[in-house]
């Protein structure tokens, strides 16, 4: 059996965990705080497709769902496909948003500690929307 090593990315937001799935699970806001996977988005007769560092991906988030899970699968260019999970757990009165960032076999220690400062950056985007949102 082959795994790939993980790193769990987490940040503590100071809203309803309900209210950040709300926002966050929407597509087409994506490009305000997910810089990593999108710097533009567009729904298609055939799904979303956004522009990326990578390319043109299209992106198939999780359905609506009560678990606040935020799983989504990015399809590169090439026709590789990315599992990406993600959910969003309350904590008292606000919440924790996490990311499990996978490592590759072909990913150098450099680029798995690029990405994992990548998806900080998002999450921490993200809460800095959200909070100002609230308030």
């Amino acid at each position: 059996m082959d795994t790939h090593p993980a790193r769990v990315i987490a940040e503590t937001i100071d809203v309803d965990a309900d209210v950040a799935y709300a926002f966050a699970c929407a597509p087409e806001r994506l490009p305000l705080w997910a810089s990593g996977l999108a710097t533009g988005i567009a729904q298609q007769a055939d799904g979303w497709f956004a522009e990326s560092p990578m390319g043109r991906i299209r992106v198939e988030m999780a359905p609506h769902n009560p678990f606040r899970v935020l799983d989504h699968d990015v399809t590169l260019p090439d026709g590789q496909r990315f599992h990406n999970a993600m959910r969003i757990t309350p904590s008292g009165d606000g919440c924790v948003v996490a990311f499990v960032l996978l490592r590759m076999p072909e990913v150098t220690d450099k680029a798995f500690e690029n990405d994992a400062a990548h998806v900080a950056r998002d999450l921490r985007t993200l809460k800095a929307l959200l909070e100002k949102r609230s308030t």
